[in-house]
């Protein structure tokens, strides 16, 4: 495991060709990201997973690469608000109904998610992280 300087995340490694980054179009912290990875010439791919899904199989990979569900569930955001108390807290092996949640949900998956070329995963953005994410 590399910590990826992310706030609650961890990294591990996930085979991927290329760097990936997943999230919302229209979510300003995916904005910033996509616009640091320009900036400093990162070859990545960008994923909507509102628009592409993301595969049960592999929301658990990253929860699991993150070091749980809780830290790839945005606590903090409207949607998590105003969801049903149990339906808040599967429980830790929960798998299917963590799945299922953002499945349900996508906008409850921290932004963006970010999957480097070597596999590791981490999530959100600030410049400081990605400048230790990216080194030059």
């Amino acid at each position: 495991t590399v910590p990826g300087g992310f706030p609650g995340g961890r990294t591990r490694r996930i085979r991927m060709a290329t760097t990936t980054l997943y999230g919302l179009p229209t979510c300003d912290t995916c904005r910033k990201a996509r616009r640091w990875l320009e900036r400093f010439h990162v070859e990545h791919e960008f994923v909507d997973y509102r628009a592409n899904p993301v595969p049960a199989a592999t929301l658990k990979q990253w929860a699991a690469a993150l070091g749980g569900w809780e830290q790839l569930v945005n606590k903090s955001s409207t949607t998590w608000r105003q969801l049903l108390p149990q339906r808040k807290d599967p429980g830790p092996g929960s798998d299917p109904e963590w799945t299922l949640l953002l499945k349900e949900y996508p906008a409850l998956i921290r932004r963006p998610v970010v999957v480097l070329t070597d596999g590791a995963v981490s999530v959100g953005f600030t410049d400081n992280a990605f400048k230790r994410l990216f080194p030059r």
